[in-house]
């Protein structure tokens, strides 16, 4: 098994120096040839199949199709900096790779997480000589820029700015927040979506037929459905998906036997658990938050038990979701169902008892619960108006009945004076003053149980004499 694997990898790859869309200077001697043709054959398939023509790219159509900007900027040989930004496994760094060959750059890469403000400068200085020999210009790519700090990115604006070098950052967190306002300010940003199932089948079968880089020497036999499960687990990773076919192919090796069946079996046994993306501090974790409280806002159960399920695939904390659905239940449905907030409160409760993975029972409970429940919003509306008043308005003073007897003005004979008890009268309510003018704020709707409270509200109304 390991000899033909290896000798698969060894016939991979030509003994020549160009890579991903670009050629090293033909100075380069025969041993460091052969050193580079020996790293590539450890290379995994998705970066054997990286794209080595802008033709030959797949996805990001909305950036890189006829007519579009980056499409645009490529063709008038006007690049200036780049951030890419977008999940992993979209194609950022291969065409980080493309475009530097595209524009005939010297390609230089950092990874920001092992790279620091010495090594940037190191790469300036020696792109600054190279174009003072009159040499190539240096296109230099940081994966995970958003890693870089401050000083770190502001030591790149002189030289990003003069054109020494040309940066392409690739992110998976917002730039708007991760980079600071300068070097977004002189680059131009870019979005990359995740692959679509079409795309990754494209790529998929693109290196079972490659026999130079690919798997096309096995003469593999692919299942349709193999591939579709591949295109649907890896959620627009194309590196997730073809390190899944590659590791099921390699491992059906069966001496020489040929063709190669890659079945639907073969595929889930090759596939990971799936590991989705997700920053608990950053814009999926807000956006998951804000999809699932708007679906249970929106009254639509499955929605809502969807993005419960993927905020706990994704690993957040069970707290936080229990606290967002505490404040749904207030906040959207409030007393249309004032039974949803003790729900809501038994779900929390549940969650800090037991913990997962039975607190996801509860939560499933008390999400579908308040999604399904008639919907208010006037208590919170009604908080609002009035702490607005109390903010902007004039202050209010208790009136003299409603002080506290008790306390040192009460005490001087001011205080409690002509309060008129409710529980002394038929119904235990009477007509009585509470606010010193007139003020209202709580406006139940006739849905659910408000619906009975806005009658009652009625009714006192009319026993005030009010229309």
């Amino acid at each position: 098994m390991e000899r033909v694997v290896a000798e698969h990898l060894s016939s991979c790859y030509t003994e020549r120096a160009d890579f991903a869309g670009y050629t090293e200077s033909s100075g380069i001697d025969l041993f460091e040839q052969q050193r580079a043709a020996e790293r590539r054959r450890a290379e995994p398939l998705a970066a054997r199949m990286r794209p080595r023509t802008l033709d030959e790219f797949v996805g990001q159509e909305h950036i890189l199709g006829p007519g579009k900007l980056l499409r645009r900027m490529l063709d008038a040989g006007r690049l200036g900096s780049l951030i890419f930004y977008g999940p992993p496994g979209t194609g950022k760094t291969a065409l980080a790779r493309l475009i530097a060959g595209h524009t005939k750059g010297r390609f230089v890469a950092l990874n920001a997480v092992a790279s620091g403000t010495k090594e940037v400068r190191e790469i300036i200085e020696s792109a600054t000589k190279e174009v003072e020999e009159g040499g190539q210009p240096t296109v230099l790519f940081v994966d995970e820029i958003h890693r870089f700090n401050k000083a770190q990115q502001d030591v790149l604006l002189p030289d990003v700015e003069a054109g020494i070098i040309t940066l392409i950052g690739a992110t998976t967190q917002n730039p708007m927040f991760a980079l600071t306002s300068p070097l977004l300010s002189r680059s131009t940003l870019f979005t990359f979506e995740p692959l679509s199932r079409e795309h990754i089948v494209t790529l998929l079968k693109r290196a079972l037929n490659d026999n130079e880089r690919g798997l096309g020497k096995f003469k593999v036999e692919a299942d349709e459905e193999a591939l579709a499960f591949l295109s649907e687990t890896s959620d627009g990773d194309a590196r997730r998906a073809l390190q899944a076919l590659e590791v099921g192919v390699l491992s059906s090796i069966n001496g020489n036997a040929r063709p190669i069946r890659f079945t639907l079996e073969i595929a889930q046994d090759s596939m990971q658990r799936k590991v989705l993306n997700f920053d608990p501090t950053g814009d999926t974790h807000y956006d998951l938050a804000s999809a699932f409280i708007k679906s249970m806002r929106g009254s639509d159960p499955d929605a809502s038990i969807y993005w419960l399920a993927r905020l706990l695939e994704s690993g957040e904390d069970p707290r936080f979701i229990a606290r967002r659905v505490v404040i749904c239940a207030s906040e959207d449905v409030g007393n249309a169902d004032p039974q949803a907030l003790v729900v809501a409160a038994a779900a929390l409760q549940a969650t800090e008892f037991v913990g997962l993975p039975e607190c996801q029972l509860a939560l499933a409970q008390a999400v579908t619960y308040i999604a399904t429940a008639p919907k208010s919003n006037a208590a919170t509306v009604a908080i609002g108006a009035a702490r607005k008043d109390v903010q902007e308005g004039r202050t209010l003073d208790v009136p003299k009945h409603l002080r506290d007897a008790n306390s040192r003005g009460g005490r001087r004979g001011d205080g409690g004076q002509g309060y008129d008890y409710s529980h002394d009268h038929p119904g235990g309510w009477v007509d009585q003053q509470y606010l010193p003018e007139e003020r209202h704020y709580y406006e139940p709707t006739d849905r659910g149980y408000e619906g009975e409270i806005r009658k009652r509200m009625d009714e006192l109304k009319k026993r005030r004499g009010e229309k």
